[in-house]
């Protein structure tokens, strides 16, 4: 069964030869780095859409799963 986070990361594409084959919005040229940059310098999902209209919020909240899914590895101990 799919779960909306699945859903969410069907918007995210990778392409060879587009962005170097970084994670892209919706086959755009704009990058999962692109949006949570912008996240992660205060703006809003809100304010992003509206400097960037092709965007979704939805586009915004999948970068948000795209990037704790690759966050979500396993932990290698350290070594003693």
């Amino acid at each position: 069964m799919r779960d909306m986070s699945d859903d969410l990361l069907s918007r995210i594409t990778v392409e060879e030869g587009k962005r170097s084959g970084k994670p892209c919005i919706r086959g755009m040229r704009i990058t999962v780095a692109d949006v949570l940059g912008w996240l992660a310098a205060g703006e809003s999902a809100e304010s992003i859409v509206s400097y960037h209209p092709e965007l979704e919020v939805e586009d915004i909240r999948a970068s948000l799963v795209y990037a704790a899914r690759q966050a979500d590895h396993p932990a290698v101990a350290a070594a003693a």
